[in-house]
């Protein structure tokens, strides 16, 4: 879970994601909408990786990125949780 809030923290991170959601895309691509090293950019990739947020494969010299949908709907799934339920739920019963 540490892994994930890590991941979630950074501004930059949240915007990869963002940005995959869209449609898989190259580590060039998504170099283009950043002002950062390669170095820094591969940090982040590492980052989401770990928190198995992003997958990637491998064409030729290219590497695409795209959303791991699971994680992102698990990690929703637990946020939801979290929250209080309205009162008017026929799930709770006082």
């Amino acid at each position: 879970m540490n892994a994930i809030f890590k991941a979630l923290a950074d501004p930059t991170r949240r915007q990869i994601l963002r940005l995959l959601g869209d449609r898989e895309m190259t580590a060039g691509d998504l170099a283009d909408h950043f002002e950062m090293t390669k170095p820094s950019m591969s940090h982040h990739f590492s980052v989401l990786k770990d928190a198995d947020f992003i997958r990637f494969r491998r064409e030729g010299q290219q590497i695409w990125y795209s959303v791991n949908t699971t994680v992102v709907q698990d990690v929703l799934t637990w946020a939801m949780g979290l929250l209080p339920r309205p009162e008017n739920d026929e799930r709770i019963k006082p």
